[in-house]
């Protein structure tokens, strides 16, 4: 894992956190609720160890939500202006998922996983040779 740090908040700027060392896994993933909470054709996961997130400054609110695999999602995002942080399993302390959009360095998205590839929007083209599942890789 690299020595870097990662910084990232939200929209209004009220909320910040830092990442330690670089993703675990980097998945695009293509599911209505990840086209729902990004507002956008996807929604983009950098996945990281649970201990590696650090908050900086404010207090996230959060939101949960089922799973189509029988989980709970616990989502975070800003009280202020809403926007999604990072998503986390509950009960689980393994990894968490940042929100790509909300780091403050674009995402490198050359090595990412393409996930419930079943449900992309029509037009959207995946790079050729990358990895892609019609939905979630075990």
């Amino acid at each position: 894992m690299s020595d870097s740090v990662s910084l990232g908040g939200c929209q209004c700027g009220s909320i910040r956190y830092e990442v330690s060392g670089g993703p675990l896994e980097l998945y695009i993933c293509h599911c209505r609720e990840c086209r729902k909470q990004s507002a956008s054709a996807f929604g983009i996961s950098f996945i990281v160890p649970y201990d590696s997130l650090r908050l900086t400054q404010g207090t996230p609110k959060f939101w949960s939500r089922p799973t189509d695999t029988g989980n709970t999602l616990d989502c975070a995002f800003c009280p202020d202006c809403g926007s999604r942080l990072w998503h986390q399993r509950r009960g689980s302390t393994d990894t968490v998922s940042v929100k790509g959009g909300s780091l403050d360095e674009p995402v490198d998205l050359r090595q990412a996983v393409h996930i419930w590839t079943s449900r992309m929007l029509p037009g959207i083209t995946i790079p050729q040779g990358a990895a892609q599942f019609p939905g979630e890789p075990e």
